[in-house]
């Protein structure tokens, strides 16, 4: 006996406007009704597509600051901080805020920093970040950053998807989704990170959550063999892997026959096809051997401690120029007192923040500098950014807590307007002092989108009966920060 599935009887038998507006969700069905639009989709999701404007950008470069950085200690200079430092906290600066936060709220908290005025812009920078500062009036600094800070977890979800639980798109994959790719022989989305393990949440920051699978970001590894078991077995042959991969695709192309609807059957199709392409690809375009000792030197590559870091964000503007459109950069853990721990400093923060500022301030420098020779920090966007800021009151007597309510995350080249600043926190650093100048995630992800030439409100996916889209229900552009 012959048992169609429910989709099967619906397309077979369905007549008039009824299975006509219903086919628009029933794809690759034989006797199915299909627009060319979603005919195209199935035939290659990857493809190149138009923006729903001109874009000013056509790549991002997200520089995740993993751990939550105390933007305090290096971007938002407080004399008023610096002078309260050691008392209670005035309770005219907690106002509408709640402090349940997990260690308690300490006293105000000064960390051992001297500060100047770069550039033309005048911006505040620490001495954490000299070399940063060279490029004071580059950068676009929003001051005035909130967002959910209960939980490392959540913040790291919410900055990636916009979602406080799993199941929602990364950014990334939005993009891939919206655009396409511009290199079929490269993933349109990649994530690089620095370290021996994944960063927190793992391969879930760059999900595809419920856009079709192979939308989903694709890990580099560090070394020369960026992606697992991508290189041929040395004992097998071209022609033989070929016939394999052959053998392979007829057979996923059968079983996506019997499931038209699997996304991840699709995926696996169209991932072994771009390995294949990528055995070449994309061991050359995380080659570094053919550039200059300059350019190395640049980037930190001959001293030790830049060298990891520097080599992802090198990596990541070899990408750039082969058309790859989100790279997703993570800083990764350092060794504090035999503890190996990210930004987040709860204690030892003069330690922590030390380390990691060495580790970051000469690539990502290095990096605007390389970007602007060659051309491409015009149509290429920097975020520099992080789940969540630090309070202004210490923690433990040497670190700092969690803070949602206001800190510092900076743009640099795409389009926005470069040597200002938007918004600022109080007196202290711990909130956003005028609340009409809040800059949530959603927001940030509706601006980043906007660059790219995509409308966050009408880039749009149909899931169980809901249209969705990437900021939710929320985010607007923040068009003060576009030049």
């Amino acid at each position: 006996m012959n048992i169609q599935s429910r989709r099967d009887f619906l397309v077979k038998t369905g007549i008039g406007l009824g299975a006509l507006a219903a086919s628009r969700f029933l794809p690759s069905l034989e006797g199915g009704f299909i627009s060319s639009a979603l005919a195209a989709e199935l035939a290659d999701p990857l493809a190149s597509k138009q923006p729903h404007f001109p874009g000013k950008v056509k790549s991002v470069i997200w520089l995740h600051q993993h751990g939550a950085p105390s933007t305090l200690d290096l971007y938002d200079y407080k004399p008023e901080l610096i002078k309260l430092a050691g008392q209670e906290v005035p309770k005219s600066f907690l106002q509408g805020i709640k402090t349940s936060t997990q260690g308690g709220l300490g006293k105000l908290y000064v960390s051992n920093r001297t500060w100047k005025q770069y550039g033309e812009s005048g911006a505040w920078f620490s001495d954490l970040l000299p070399n940063m500062a060279q490029h004071a009036d580059k950068m676009t600094f929003i001051k005035s950053s909130v967002t959910v800070g209960a939980t490392h977890d959540i913040s790291i979800l919410k900055l990636n998807s916009g979602g406080l639980n799993p199941g929602r798109p990364s950014l990334g994959a939005w993009i891939q989704y919206a655009l396409g790719s511009a290199n079929p022989d490269l993933p349109a989305f990649v994530v690089l990170y620095n370290g021996k393990k994944e960063p927190t949440g793992g391969s879930i920051n760059w999900s595809s959550g419920f856009l079709p699978a192979v939308y989903q970001g694709t890990a580099f590894r560090s070394g020369s063999s960026p992606i697992l078991h991508l290189e041929r077995p040395e004992l097998v042959a071209a022609s033989q892997q070929k016939d394999s991969l052959g053998l392979l695709k007829q057979l996923n192309e059968l079983k996506d026959q019997a499931y038209p609807d699997d996304s991840e059957l699709q995926a696996r199709v169209r991932a072994y096809e771009l390995a294949e392409r990528m055995q070449t690809s994309a061991p050359e375009a995380v080659d570094l051997s053919k550039e200059s000792t300059a350019t190395k030197a640049l980037y930190g590559l001959d001293n030790d401690v830049t060298k990891e870091y520097g080599t992802n964000l090198l990596r990541a503007r070899r990408l750039v120029e082969r058309g790859v459109r989100f790279i997703q950069v993570v800083s990764g853990p350092v060794d504090v007192d035999g503890d190996e721990r990210d930004w987040d400093a709860h204690t030892k923060l003069e330690e922590n923040h030390g380390k990691h500022a060495r580790i970051v301030d000469k690539p990502i420098a290095g990096l605007l500098t390389d970007l602007k020779a060659l051309g491409l920090l015009d149509s290429t966007l920097v975020v520099w950014t992080s789940e969540f800021g630090r309070t202004s009151w210490g923690e433990s007597g040497s670190g700092r807590d969690h803070n949602a309510w206001g800190y510092t995350q900076w743009l640099a080249g795409g389009g926005v307007k470069a040597g200002t600043t938007y918004g600022e926190t109080d007196d202290i650093g711990l909130q956003v002092a005028d609340k009409s100048k809040a800059v949530d995630t959603y927001d940030l992800h509706a601006t980043v989108l906007n660059q790219m030439g995509l409308d966050h409100l009408k880039l749009i996916y149909k899931y169980q009966g809901r249209s969705e889209r990437p900021t939710v229900v929320y985010g607007k552009v923040i068009k003060e920060l576009i030049a």
